[in-house]
């Protein structure tokens, strides 16, 4: 099992390598440390819902509202900073508030009344997207520096500090997922509920908590995307939980639950990010690029089936 671990990462090490360098030979500017640095600036957002969404779908379930859930969480950071004055830490802290909550939600009925988490979190996808347009009359709040120090480059280097942070976030990820209790248990609902429900295993509890730890990554990426964009828009996040679970999917995580891996999830991450700058230098349209981008989703599923027959 180890080596089909490891041989898995170097297969997405080697694909995204090898990305790398199909667009450095179609594009000579796409091999430089400042495209690289902009793409590492660009996924700290997508990094933090990946992991955890990764935490999710290892039970079996899914969260198709963590884009809307990112628009109403920056919504809440813009009307608090640019128009009550709040500073930096406490909209950060109430957005990571307001994630929380309604990742909880969504585990709470999907777990305590047996619903399906697709039908509940589709729901919440609407749900949150009307209420980051209420709270932001349906206008763009433009934050400024303030917010833009977090998405901005650390000295001389080329990474931000969200970034960094994204890193460790990813790190913390993989440990709890794998040597941790709660990690076990997720795990271990995902492989056969049935079965971790006769072993003792609490099977509601880290369902629903899952779904919690989400929201708070979903709240501390809204504030990460408003660092890089300057501004909090109610239409932030849209298509955003496509890209999430593209790159959960193709870092392995089994759609039918019971295996994944955070730091795989953050390599397909950088596949699916990678992909996307790659086909903008080349000056593919935007029709081509969703076909691109859907056709590696689908190859990432069918790659998952056949593991899971081998």
């Amino acid at each position: 099992m180890n080596l089909r671990r490891w041989t898995d990462f170097l297969v997405l090490m080697a694909v995204w390598a090898g990305m790398i360098v199909l667009f450095g030979l179609l594009r000579d500017s796409f091999f430089s440390v400042s495209t690289l640095g902009s793409v590492a600036n660009r996924i700290p957002a997508l990094a933090l819902v990946a992991t955890g969404m990764t935490l999710v779908m290892v039970t079996g379930g899914i969260d198709l509202s963590v884009g809307s859930v990112l628009g109403f969480c920056g919504a809440v950071v813009g009307v608090l900073m640019a128009d009550q004055q709040w500073g930096l830490p406490g909209a950060l802290g109430a957005s990571l508030v307001v994630g929380t909550l309604m990742g909880g939600l969504n585990g709470l009925v999907s777990v305590k009344l047996r619903l399906p988490s697709f039908i509940v979190t589709l729901g919440m996808l609407e749900i949150a997207r009307g209420l980051a347009f209420l709270t932001t009359d349906s206008q763009t709040k433009y934050i400024g520096a303030s917010v833009e120090s977090l998405g901005a480059p650390i000295g001389g280097l080329v990474i931000s500090p969200a970034f960094v942070i994204a890193l460790l976030i990813v790190a913390c990820g993989q440990v709890m997922l794998s040597h941790m209790t709660l990690g076990r248990h997720l795990i271990a609902i995902g492989a056969n509920r049935e079965a971790a429900l006769i072993s003792g295993v609490p099977v509601d509890r880290p369902r629903i908590l899952a779904h919690a730890l989400l929201g708070l990554l979903t709240g501390l990426a809204a504030v990460f995307n408003c660092s890089r964009l300057g501004s909090a828009d109610p239409n932030a996040g849209v298509g955003f939980e496509l890209s999430a679970i593209a790159a959960v999917v193709v870092g392995g995580t089994s759609l039918m639950g019971g295996r994944g891996s955070v730091v795989k999830s953050f390599l397909g991450v950088l596949i699916i990010a990678t992909l996307e700058a790659g086909l903008v230098q080349i000056g593919a349209s935007e029709p081509v690029k969703r076909v691109v981008t859907g056709a590696v989703i689908v190859a990432a599923v069918l790659a998952d089936t056949w593991r899971r027959k081998v």
